[in-house]
Parts: structure tokens; C-alpha cells; sequence
């Protein structure tokens, strides 16, 4: 059984305007890095291995916390891409019925901002990531992963003209069988494997996931079995660790309350 805690980055600049940040890596503002110096972690996870976006306000929000512990990133936890909607505020955009943007409670799983991403598409990559974590629990040893995006990954740079920020484009890549979701198929484990996975402990089987408000509404879908129609199960909190376990089967399950528990 591994015990999984996702968070969310600190405050940056666009989180204040109102605008979607999306893949634009915007970075923490100044009162966002004061607010984290003076928060902890909850007793029990301050020992977790640490894994964050490759985005610099998930990396510098881990950083800030977790001590000078290494930081592993993987560009699967990267935010969702919205695509043309990035740097635009999500009010602007409700306010124009010509725009097609949806609240939450009306996306669905395939719902997709023009030249984005759908919540199917980051559910296949973060399951992806978390059979790998599930692979990598057999062995003690975590790479840290600060290389390039892979092929079919991008992230946008923020422009210094205020223009529109490039673009990296690239071929869809392959990527590990995903994981189910909440209630469905389970992924058949060798003995070997689930015998690792249930008689782990201690910080290698405890790992803090500092990522996007996208990611984390993802996570607690498959974990409470939301299909992104009505309300959403858990209300994402700043400064608050979502806890959840993932069997040796491949199911993410919650743990403690739809609060969270609060950073201190």
C-alpha cells in the first residue's frame, strides 16, 4: 500500500488577476514564497519522498517546504493545457457565450479548451505516472527527473512582449499502460510485485505530490469516483494535503476527510 498526499503550488501572480495559468510557467509571486516560508508540513509527511511538476512554482513550492530534500519531477504532473485560453480570466471568458468555456460541474471527462487538453487526457498520463511510482516502490532508488519534456509534452514560456507565449510542439508518445479508474478493471500484479507493494513502509512508502489545482481534481476523481458532472466531491484548498492510498491492485482510494489537512 502506498500513501500518496497531493498539494497545490503557491500563489502566483495570475492565481491574483484571475487568469489560467495552464502550461505557461508562471512562477510564485513574492508574497506567495513569504506565505510558504512560514507554513510546515503535517508531522507525518514531513519525511515523504517529494514529487512536483516540472513547473517552477510546483518545484519552488516543494522546495520551500520540504527542507532542502530532493525535489523529483516528472512532466507527466504538469497542469492541463488550456490551450488558447491561457492567459485569459475565466470570468471574461463565462461572461461570452461565443467562447465555449464550461464551468466544472459541466465538462465531463472529454471536455476540451480549443487546442487543449480534456481531463481523459491528463487521467491517462497521471495514471501512467502512478503505475510507474507503483514500479519504482520495488526499488528504493528514485531518479531525479529535471531533463526536457518527452516527445507530445509542452510547456509554455511566458513571453517577455507581452505576445503570445511559443509553443514546443511535438509527436504524441507512447506512454505504460494506465491505471483504472475508480470501480473498474484491476491491473494484474505478480505475486513478487504485491508482495513488495503491501509490506512497504516509512518514507519509501510515503509520497507528497506538490502540482496543479487540474492534476489534484483528476486524482480525487478516480480516488471519490467523480466523472467531472455536478459539483465536484472535494473542493480544492490551498495549503491543504489531499491524502489517498493506491493498492497493489491500482486503486486510489481516499483517505481522512473532503477538507484535506491543513499545513500548519
Amino acid at each position: 500500500m502506498i500513501r500518496l498526499a497531493f498539494l497545490r503550488h503557491g500563489v502566483t501572480g495570475w492565481n491574483r488577476e484571475g487568469r489560467i495559468q495552464g502550461r505557461t510557467d508562471i512562477p510564485l509571486d513574492a508574497e506567495g514564497r513569504e506565505r510558504l516560508s512560514r507554513l510546515t508540513l503535517p508531522e507525518d509527511w514531513r519525511d515523504a519522498t517529494l514529487h512536483a511538476s516540472p513547473l517552477s512554482r510546483a518545484v519552488e513550492t516543494a522546495r520551500l517546504l520540504g527542507n532542502g530534500r530532493p525535489v523529483h519531477t516528472d512532466p507527466r504532473l504538469i497542469e492541463m493545457d488550456w490551450g488558447a485560453w491561457e492567459g485569459l480570466r475565466g470570468h471574461d471568458l463565462r461572461a461570452d457565450p461565443a467562447s465555449g468555456y464550461r464551468d466544472i460541474e459541466d465538462w465531463g471527462w472529454d471536455f476540451r479548451p480549443p487546442g487543449g487538453e480534456s481531463p481523459a487526457d491528463l487521467r491517462d498520463r497521471l495514471t501512467a505516472w502512478l503505475d510507474t511510482l507503483s514500479t519504482q516502490q520495488e526499488s528504493p532508488l528514485l531518479t531525479q527527473h529535471q531533463s526536457p519534456l518527452p516527445p507530445g509534452e509542452r510547456v509554455r514560456v511566458r513571453g517577455s512582449r507581452g505576445g503570445p507565449p511559443p509553443r514546443i510542439h511535438a509527436l504524441h508518445p507512447p506512454h505504460p499502460d494506465p491505471l483504472p479508474a475508480f470501480g473498474g478493471p484491476k491491473v494484474r500484479l505478480s505475486r513478487q510485485r504485491k508482495r513488495s507493494l503491501r509490506v512497504s513502509g516509512g518514507e519509501r512508502g510515503m509520497h507528497l505530490i506538490v502540482t496543479h489545482i487540474g492534476v489534484m481534481r483528476v486524482a480525487l476523481a478516480l480516488a471519490w469516483g467523480w466523472d467531472f458532472r455536478g459539483p465536484p466531491p472535494v473542493p480544492v484548498k490551498r495549503d491543504r494535503l489531499y491524502a489517498m492510498t493506491l493498492a497493489a491492485d491500482g486503486t486510489l482510494r481516499p483517505t481522512g476527510n473532503r477538507e484535506g489537512e491543513r499545513l500548519s
